[in-house]
């Protein structure tokens, strides 16, 4: 059974970071790729970073782009969020998810990813 299990929210002051984490267990992964996801309240949940756990290939949103930088740790199984520059914005339940490798890493929508955690709350203060 996958399971994956986010942890490292928090709250912070704006302009502040946060390391978020996402163990992950039950299969192998190397022909997967990981996404982190966000919703705030009464917004549909967002693509926020991925990355090819084969090769450590990224793509980011926008959003993020510059400030957040998604890695993994192969040993642990871990895949992690470091989010720096933090801004009001980005508050949200912060998702991590799982989907099979594809030729693009363009990979943007929530159908495409097939398991899920159960989040981790992300509060930035002004």
């Amino acid at each position: 059974q996958v399971q994956l299990v986010e942890s490292g929210g928090g709250l912070v002051q704006a302009g502040g970071s946060l390391r978020l984490s996402c163990a992950a267990s039950g299969r192998s992964f190397s022909r997967y790729v990981m996404g982190w996801f966000r919703q705030a309240p009464g917004k549909e949940r967002e693509f926020v970073a991925s990355i090819r756990w084969s090769d450590g290939s990224t793509y980011y949103a926008d959003s993020v782009k510059g400030r957040f930088t998604i890695s993994r740790d192969n040993a642990k199984n871990t895949v992690y969020l470091q989010m720096n520059s933090l801004e009001p914005e980005d508050t949200a339940v912060y998702y991590c998810a799982s989907r099979p490798v594809s030729f693009s890493m363009v990979v943007v929508a929530t159908t495409s990813y097939k398991d899920w955690g159960q989040g981790t709350q992300v509060i930035v203060s002004s």
